[in-house]
């Protein structure tokens, strides 16, 4: 019988969260998992396709090649609305 890690897929919006678990075939991708979990059908406008992806707050370089491991939590990462550096120099300015 094949294994079947069990891992949780995580993302969210400022005012709405989801946390899923899965089961994914051994050897799933961190993206692959991420697009099994179904999180899209929750967030309309979700692409994983494009999102970057972490592993328990750390992000994942290769999310296509690294695989799940058992109790992973998978999160799916927004862009970034603004730029840190930009947002901290125009407060630099205002004082």
């Amino acid at each position: 019988m094949e294994k079947m890690p069990e891992i949780e897929v995580a993302y969210g919006l400022p005012e709405k969260q989801k946390l899923l678990k899965l089961q994914v075939p051994e050897g799933t991708s961190v993206r692959q998992a991420a697009e099994m979990s179904g999180m899209q059908a929750f967030f309309p406008g979700l692409d994983i396709s494009q999102a970057k992806l972490g592993i328990f707050g750390k992000l994942v370089a290769k999310p296509d090649e690294q695989p799940v491991k058992q109790g992973d939590r998978v999160e799916i990462y927004r862009p970034l609305i603004a730029d840190p550096k930009a947002a901290r120099a125009k407060r630099a300015e205002k004082s």
